[in-house]
């Protein structure tokens, strides 16, 4: 590792980088899962866009699907707050992708 000009350190060759960034996300997916079930309305808005941002990668979409979000994720898109709506929303738009998280998505009652 090295320390670049702002302090933080710097993975060299990327891998080991990458795999923490596999792992700390992979923790964080129940979590956030759990504040779309039962956080406040901010944090169920910011869990989902969390969920939502995390979805754009291909790599997340099957652990975001197994962590149980798809019910959650639909049930907020009907009936929580315009912002919370709009992340689930798009959140469920970017795990539609997968053909698999589709079928999913509209056994969900999303469809």
């Amino acid at each position: 590792r090295k320390v670049a000009r702002n302090g933080r350190r710097e993975e060299k060759g990327g891998r080991g980088g990458d795999s923490a960034v596999s792992t700390a996300t992979a923790r964080a997916i129940p979590t956030l899962v759990e504040l779309v079930k039962n956080g406040t309305n901010g944090a169920k808005e910011a869990a989902a866009g969390a969920l939502g941002n995390l979805a754009n990668e291909d790599d997340n979409q099957a652990s975001i699907a197994a962590a149980g979000a798809i019910p959650p994720l639909v049930e907020l898109a009907r009936i929580g707050t315009d912002d919370a709506r709009a992340a689930a929303a798009r959140a469920l738009a970017n795990l539609a992708s997968d053909n698999d998280h589709e079928v999913l998505i509209a056994a969900a009652g999303a469809i």
